[in-house]
């Protein structure tokens, strides 16, 4: 039911989705600013210098959402077999037509809780502004953990509670009645407990409600 509510919320803010997150006129600005106080676009910025714009492996990208944040980077990243996921058929839609002239990015549509991938496929798994979205967050970690190769790298940020009161609020009042966050939302030190419970190096900051975070995994 709760995956309904989220194809549902994400169709209707396809048309706004990018103009929200880059903070684009003074609704968003005011919205990003008082209810969140920080800046995607520098997280994003952060998050994505952690991979050289030479790699050459496997990335998963889950979910990609419309590929705002990551088209240019992607474009820089020709030798990358790149897997862009996400589970709404709209922002893929919306994707679609930023990543149509890249070849090594493939856009699919699916699950994280239920990865149609092999185990140890990844490379790099990227995942912003996701893990407050997914309905089963255990399962999500573990199915991460599991197409991640050995040695392979887990980034990514996403929204904590307890850090912002003002944040939960919006969150808990708004976002998550309309589907556009998940019912269960967890804390910064429950992030760290699950990352250092999978991953040997767990390096973890954040910023009001927002984190973010660096793992490698040496299975």
């Amino acid at each position: 039911m709760h995956k309904d509510k989220i194809t549902a919320a994400y169709k209707q803010s396809k048309n706004i989705y990018d103009d929200v997150l880059t903070h684009k006129g003074f609704l968003a600005k005011a919205y990003i600013g008082i209810f969140w106080g920080v800046d995607d676009l520098l997280i994003a910025e952060k998050i994505l210098s952690w991979i050289p714009d030479d790699f050459g492996g496997q990335l998963l990208d889950v979910p990609v959402g419309t590929g705002v944040f990551t088209d240019k980077k992607y474009q820089k990243m020709e030798n990358a077999s790149i897997v862009a996921l996400d589970y709404s058929d709209d922002m893929l839609e919306k994707a679609r037509v930023r990543f149509k002239d890249m070849d090594h990015v493939e856009l699919v549509q699916g699950d994280v809780g239920n990865l149609n991938f092999a185990d140890n496929y990844f490379d790099i798994v990227l995942s912003m502004n996701g893990f407050h979205v997914f309905p089963d967050k255990k399962k999500a970690f573990s199915e991460v953990f599991r197409v991640l190769k050995p040695n392979g790298k887990f980034i990514g940020c996403f929204y904590i509670k307890n850090e912002k009161w003002l944040t939960d609020v919006v969150v808990n009042l708004v976002l998550k009645k309309k589907g556009w966050f998940s019912p269960d939302q967890l804390t910064k030190d429950e992030v760290i407990a699950v990352l250092s419970e999978q991953y040997e190096t767990v390096k973890v900051e954040n910023k009001h409600a927002m984190i973010w975070f660096y793992c490698e995994n040496k299975r």
